[in-house]
């Protein structure tokens, strides 16, 4: 009776298992056909306007929905601009928001300032553009742009960055607001992945003399260069996609000019904009083929991503 017993419950869960590890299949199945069918659907939406400009859609700066004449250079221009300059400017940042947290930071504000960075990432987009449009654009415009480009402006070869009208709206204005934006996120991956490094080592190259410093770029970095760049990388696909808060701020204007102060407009910009005034076929496609650039520019990231971690590892001799 008892083996009878046994028998059966090891029959039952062999069916859960089985029932839980179909599932898990089911879920990975359903992830990649998600992806082939956006990818099927964004290539058969752009193929109208693949077959009338070709290769030109992404070597020319024209947009014109009059004459219906459409080009993704400067879309493609202004979201890389953008997101490297957020980036540039968000690492540092989320770094020494990091650094200070596993390490420096007294424990009665460890939890306080973590629910901040939490908090801060909980906020909605449109709250960000709202007040980098109403309040940062103005005040940036008025005295900070002012003064770059006075005595930044005449300089040879950087000073191109720094001219422009003060309007206080740019590629330098949305690309600040996209560096708060993805700090915090940033920040928490890296505070996250520094406090599961084992005390035993840091304690360890502490004895033997190490400064906090040193701990931090020869102990916990090698230990967490995976979950580091797995932060950046989610920083920078949140940048890449961000909608609303670069639509306020960038300006709107399809050209390309190297200055950061230039206004000028990124592939999610003009998504936003001109999707409710797309009427013409060849307009609508035009517009689904920047939405296939972006989706191969997210891929093209996440690759490069992936080649430079394993690199990492066959340097350190994994």
């Amino acid at each position: 009776m008892a083996g009878h017993n046994l028998q059966t419950q090891l029959a039952k869960q062999k069916r859960w298992d089985a029932v839980f590890v179909n599932t898990t299949k089911a879920a990975a199945v359903f992830v990649l056909l998600s992806l082939g069918a956006i990818l099927v659907s964004l290539i058969v939406g752009a193929w109208p306007s693949m077959q009338t400009f070709g290769f030109d859609f992404y070597t020319s700066n024209n947009w014109d929905p009059v004459a219906g004449e459409y080009g993704a250079l400067a879309p493609i221009y202004g979201t890389v601009m953008t997101s490297i300059m957020a980036i540039v400017i968000a690492v540092p940042i989320s770094f020494g928001i990091a650094i200070f947290l596993t390490e420096l930071c007294p424990t009665f504000l460890k939890k306080p300032l973590g629910i901040a960075i939490e908090l801060l990432a909980g906020i909605p987009s449109i709250i960000y553009g709202m007040w980098g449009l109403f309040v940062f654009a103005p005040f940036f415009g008025n005295n900070i742009q002012p003064w770059l480009t006075e005595h930044l402006g005449d300089l040879p070869v950087i000073g191109k960055l720094f001219v422009g009208a003060p309007m206080g709206i740019g590629l330098f204005t949305a690309a600040l607001v996209l560096a708060i934006m993805i700090i915090p996120f940033i920040a928490a991956t890296m505070r996250d992945v520094f406090s599961v490094v084992p005390n035993l080592l840091k304690e360890s190259a502490y004895g033997m003399g190490a400064t906090t410093w040193e701990v931090m770029f020869k102990i916990i970095l090698p230990y967490t260069k995976t979950g580091v760049v797995g932060g950046v990388i989610l920083g920078l696909g949140r940048a890449l996609g961000e909608t609303m808060a670069v639509t306020f701020l960038i300006g709107n204007t399809f050209n390309i000019n190297p200055s950061m102060f230039a206004s000028g407009v990124s592939i999610t910009s003009a998504l936003a904009n001109e999707f409710a005034e797309a009427s013409d076929p060849l307009h609508l496609a035009s517009l689904l083929h920047l939405g296939l650039i972006l989706f191969m520019i997210t891929f093209v990231v996440l690759s490069i991503s992936r080649l430079m971690l394993r690199n990492m590892d066959k340097r350190a001799g994994h």
